[in-house]
């Protein structure tokens, strides 16, 4: 085991590390991305990346949306941030409206 301090964005974080040979490593099998072109069978959530107000709501319960689509304007820290839609599908679950304060990780709508 390694042990490590990484900062990222200005948080420190300690890690550790286990050190394997390389044949374990080939062993390993290699993780597969699925591809975002459609929703998939239960859904997917859309979050909030960081905490703020939600000035504008784009979209409407039951709408059809194409993957790149701004779902929402989020305001945070005096900006405006786009929320976009990560595939093609339709609105099944619509959870904040305009003027909302959301948190970091907060569901905001699910594609179905």
């Amino acid at each position: 085991m390694r042990r490590f301090r990484v900062n990222v964005n200005g948080n420190e974080y300690d890690i550790t590390v286990e050190e394997i040979d390389a044949s374990a490593a080939k062993s390993a099998p290699a993780p597969k991305a699925a591809p975002k072109s459609a929703a998939p069978a239960g859904g997917e959530a859309v979050k909030s990346p960081m905490p703020g107000t939600i000035l504008k709501v784009n979209v409407t319960n039951g709408a059809a949306v194409k993957k790149g689509q701004v779902l929402m304007i989020l305001e945070a820290m005096k900006m405006e941030n786009e929320i976009m839609c990560p595939c093609d599908g339709k609105i099944t679950s619509l959870t904040v409206a305009q003027g909302a304060s959301v948190e970091s990780g907060a569901v905001l709508c699910t594609i179905g």
